[in-house]
């Protein structure tokens, strides 16, 4: 395809063809990596002391998809998660590349492992999360805010038009859900129903009085694009009324920076322990050959999360940084 419009303007992703990204700061100082692999069918980690080491890090496979059942097929977004002593990946999974009605029958599962290095150790599979209902379910993020753990997965509701909306519930154990279990988005503006009727891949960052929850919408081509939802950090984050919706996108397509369908990201620390990260997938082109899902040239870019005067994430800010040298835009 020749040279892609972003490596023209010097946006160069961190590592390429992973998509659905998310590092990790451990206790021990080191980023650990995982993401979507262009084949769909493993989870691996690498592990860096910093952030640009894990360009270059070796993976290390962890789990296979399976050759038949429900964990057999399109191996989606693990996230990995350090919680009361033991590592976590939660990861959603198929039993077939095939669709019904325009929807994969993925569910949400969780590994477990108790060793020190999640590299090295053996992982246990603690078996699927089980939600409200039984249907399209994936992009699960787990946090602790004001002593609970969350979990917002994105899931289909029978009963709503569309592919998926996003949930939150608290949770009894890192793989169990407890108690109520809330809506809090609907693709119901015209942003987030381009192609797909779609909320999707939720990652939660705090700054003072304020949570928010980012989360990706529409198809998966360069219509992807980015929302934000927020709520005071006393809320009830289980009331849905506690949260907003921003009425516009909080990032889209740039192509003057040729990024293109930018989103499912995460937050992370950067190596001063103390500058927030934004992590995020996006493509350096828009003309897609076939379906966009097998395309698998969406890669893990890194940037300084930007806020706005008044404390919001400023994630398109984020995104110009891109353009500076590494070291003028991390300082």
């Amino acid at each position: 395809m020749g040279v892609h419009q972003s490596e023209m303007n010097g946006v160069k992703p961190l590592i390429e063809q992973r998509a659905d990204p998310f590092i990790y700061r451990h206790t021990d100082g080191c980023y650990y990596f995982v993401a979507s692999v262009p084949e769909y069918d493993r989870i691996e980690i690498r592990k860096a002391d910093t952030i640009q080491g894990l360009a270059d890090a070796v993976p290390a496979v962890v789990w296979r998809k399976h050759e038949t059942g429900l964990l057999s097929a399109n191996i989606w977004a693990p996230e990995l998660h350090f919680i009361d002593g033991k590592w976590y990946v939660y990861f959603a999974a198929a039993h077939t590349s095939e669709t019904n009605e325009g929807l994969f029958d993925h569910r949400m599962f969780v590994l477990e492992c108790g060793d020190a290095d999640p590299l090295e150790g053996e992982w246990e599979e603690k078996g699927q999360v089980r939600a409200a209902w039984e249907s399209f379910s994936l992009d699960a993020t787990t946090f602790e805010h004001n002593g609970e753990r969350y979990y917002v997965w994105a899931q289909k509701d029978p009963a709503i038009e569309g592919n998926s909306n996003l949930y939150i519930s608290k949770m009894s154990n890192p793989w169990t859900l407890a108690g109520k279990q809330t809506m809090i988005s609907i693709p119901d503006l015209d942003w987030e129903r381009i192609g797909f009727k779609v909320n999707e891949g939720a990652a939660f960052i705090r700054k003072g009085d304020r949570v928010f929850l980012s989360y990706s919408a529409s198809a998966t081509d360069f219509n992807y694009c980015m929302g934000l939802l927020e709520a005071s950090a006393d809320a009830d984050l289980l009331d849905a009324a506690s949260w907003d919706k921003s009425p516009v996108p909080v990032l889209t397509t740039n192509e003057l920076l040729g990024l293109y369908g930018p989103g499912h990201n995460n937050f992370t620390v950067a190596e001063d322990g103390a500058t927030a990260l934004f992590v995020f997938h996006a493509r350096t082109y828009k003309e897609i050959v076939g379906d966009p899902l097998y395309d698998p040239n969406r890669h893990t870019f890194v940037t300084e999360l930007k806020w706005t005067e008044d404390g919001r994430p400023d994630f398109r800010a984020s995104v110009a940084a891109l353009q500076l040298p590494h070291e003028e835009a991390s300082s």
